[in-house]
């Protein structure tokens, strides 16, 4: 897989994680087994540390609810945001 720009969304890349997990069984394990090596190893972006990425595989008895983040940013976020920093920086 190539590099992704800057400009690809959160949700293109899961899509491709998703993707690429349901027709390759060997990324798939690979993507629960060690998540930050295998999502930046597959889209060339480098995951900051402290930035968490959970796996969670679905099953009949499991549903899985995931929340937006809240609205209600704290003053760390406001300024993070106001300098442009990025949290999905490229390789």
């Amino acid at each position: 897989m190539g590099t992704f720009e800057k400009t690809v969304t959160i949700a293109a890349m899961r899509d491709l994680l998703v993707e690429k997990a349901t027709v390759n069984e060997a990324f798939r394990a690979t993507l629960l087994a060690d998540t930050k090596n295998a999502i930046e190893d597959e889209l060339g972006l480098e995951i900051p540390d402290g930035f968490n990425i959970q796996v969670h595989e679905e099953a009949e008895e499991v549903a899985h609810l995931v929340l937006p983040p809240s609205v209600n940013l704290n003053e760390d976020d406001l300024e993070l945001v106001a300098a442009g920093h990025d949290f999905w920086s490229p390789k």
